[in-house]
């Protein structure tokens, strides 16, 4: 740790040393005039103001660009110490963290740099196997954000505010801010109860939490259960005699924060009665471990299947999401309607749904003997017609003849482009798929 207080000469001597590990000093066989010069320079940096670029030194061992975020001084360490919390201008925003200075380079040290510019160059260094691997879960984007509205949200949710979490089995590493309440402002790891997601600060709380807590599994109706997976409908109505509407809501709530700590879009719902959760759980003797969700509008004149989606980080790359995307699709069919995910998409977002809309169709269009319609696929699918027509002019199977689209659905093309979409995931057992539509619940 650094610390430049001069008045005690031993720390004043640490300081240094760790000045020195976060930027060279000259050679040895310098001037004592040059190592002094040297000193002042690195004196006048620090402490490094909000905004300034330096290189830092990543998990990784190699230094990359970042930006100061933020900075806060650690009093118990000397009076001008300080963290700073950076941006990795090469990489999303999950990976922001709190650094120390010897993890910076304090020779790369740049002050008046044009994000236009930067943003340009660290875009194209950015090669589209990284984006893919750092963006790969996320359906929410910004695209509906202006300027001002994104620069608001940016400012808000700028530092994570929980470094880590426990959640049954795993400790998990937050990708971004989630506004819990105030009393949780001077936490920076959560424990949560892996079945109600009540939070607490303290192990110890949770685990006497642990010793009363009844349930072993998400409240609400288990509406599907195939080998060891089950999925458990939340629907938070209290008027609902047959459901716990009063803790539905509070798990709904719990739910909510911590997704956020994994989405950075900007919406926190905390009015969950408008929503329906479908929560996807691992079983196994010791209870129904959540791995995932996503969740929809009770009512929504847009045919909206789906509002928002998660896959915790532990359970990500095992093809959950993409079940919990087929999933919203088979509930749309049981309600003898068209669906679609809300808008608007992340160009990631639109790549995972693409995916999936392709190998539906195809598969169909594979079996399919005789001419098919754009309304016949879509009654089939449950999938909008907007959605199939996007989907198969994207992949150049589509043409328009004599008023009308006509669909080219050669063998060996559809097999190379079932090919690019890539496996479905786990396969959905409708069968074991007992569920009544909202509407018809009440």
């Amino acid at each position: 740790m650094v610390s430049i207080d001069n008045t005690n000469s031993a720390t004043a001597k640490a300081a240094m040393a760790d000045v020195s590990a976060a930027s060279p000093a000259p050679e040895s066989n310098g001037s004592q005039a040059e190592f002094d010069a040297y000193r002042r320079r690195k004196s006048s940096i620090l402490p490094l103001e909000v905004g300034t670029r330096v290189n830092c030194r990543w998990r990784d061992g190699k230094y990359h660009p970042v930006k100061v975020i933020e900075r806060r001084k650690l009093f118990s360490c000397g009076a001008h110490y300080y963290e700073y919390y950076v941006h990795y201008t090469e990489f999303n925003r999950r990976l922001d963290e709190w650094v120390d200075l010897d993890q910076l380079d304090l020779g790369s040290v740049e002050t008046d740099v044009d994000d236009k510019v930067e943003d340009k160059v660290t875009g194209l260094k950015m090669t589209r196997h990284q984006k893919r691997k750092i963006d790969e879960t996320h359906i929410e984007g910004h695209e509906e954000l202006d300027a001002a509205s994104l620069r608001e949200h940016e400012e808000f949710t700028k530092v994570k505010n929980i470094a880590t979490i426990e959640l049954g089995k795993y400790e998990i590493e937050t990708w971004y801010f989630s506004p819990f309440p105030p009393e949780y402002n001077d936490c920076t790891k959560l424990f949560f109860c892996e079945f109600c997601l009540n939070f607490m600060k303290r192990k110890e709380q949770l685990q006497r939490h642990m010793k009363k807590c009844d349930l072993k599994h998400p409240p609400g109706d288990e509406i599907y259960r195939h080998k060891t997976w089950s999925m458990f409908e939340l629907a938070h109505d209290v008027s609902q005699p047959y459901v716990d509407g009063k803790k539905n809501k509070i798990y709904g709530q719990n739910l909510c924060y911590l997704a956020k700590l994994f989405l950075d879009h900007k919406t926190l719902y905390y009015d969950v009665d408008l929503f329906l959760f479908y929560v996807l759980c691992e079983c196994d003797d010791r209870g129904c471990h959540m791995v995932g969700y996503f969740s929809k509008e009770k009512q929504s004149e847009e045919s909206y299947n789906l509002a928002c989606i998660l896959t915790l980080p532990p359970y990500q790359r095992k093809g959950y999401g993409k079940f919990l995307i087929a999933f919203s699709y088979e509930l749309s069919k049981k309600e003898a309607k068209v669906g679609t995910p809300e808008r608007p998409l992340s160009d990631l977002g639109l790549l995972s749904y693409r995916g999936y809309w392709t190998r539906v169709l195809l598969d169909i269009l594979k079996k399919h003997k005789g001419n098919i319609s754009i309304k016949e696929l879509s009654d089939m699918t449950a999938i909008k017609a907007e959605d199939i027509l996007a989907t198969l002019q994207s992949l150049e199977l589509i043409q328009y003849r004599k008023g009308q689209h006509v669909i080219c659905a050669d063998p060996k093309v559809l097999d190379r482009h079932l090919k690019a979409a890539g496996g479905g995931g786990l396969n959905i057992e409708v069968s074991k798929l007992i569920w009544t539509p909202y509407k018809d619940q009440n």
